[in-house]
């Protein structure tokens, strides 16, 4: 397992990181298998989806926090990041690739993306590849 640190810089944001996890592949030299990307954190998690257009993310955090505003007076929880908890759950906090010929396999234009809910921070993914 290789831990990768990822610094975010804003409160919400999406940074892609499938560069940085190619190169943990590149690393290992594994030609045929699968990459487990995992966020150890409750407050960020990580999804694939579409790298060719930004406005994809943008449209994405702008729906997230509709969904689930920052305030509400029905939350709870006393530390008042409650809605970074709960997008944190509806990411999730892992994501499976497979890896052929050594290369990281998506279909076109998707990429990984650790999802920040409670920044800006410094955050761990942890990345693990099996053959």
């Amino acid at each position: 397992m290789k831990d990768l640190v990822v610094k975010t810089s804003q409160h919400t944001e999406f940074v892609e990181i499938t560069e940085q996890v190619q190169l943990i592949v590149d690393g290992a030299g594994m030609k045929e298998g699968t990459c487990v990307c995992f966020v150890p954190h409750t407050t960020a998690g990580i999804t694939i989806n579409e790298n060719a257009d930004p406005d994809v993310v943008t449209d994405m955090i702008y729906a997230l926090d509709k969904a689930v505003p920052w305030k509400d007076p029905h939350y709870r929880h006393g530390e008042g990041n409650t809605a970074a908890h709960v997008k944190a759950s509806m990411m999730g906090h892992s994501v499976h690739v497979f890896v052929r010929g050594g290369k990281l396999q998506f279909g076109t234009w998707q990429g990984i993306y650790l999802c920040e809910f409670d920044g800006p921070r410094s955050r761990k993914v942890w990345v693990s590849i099996f053959q």
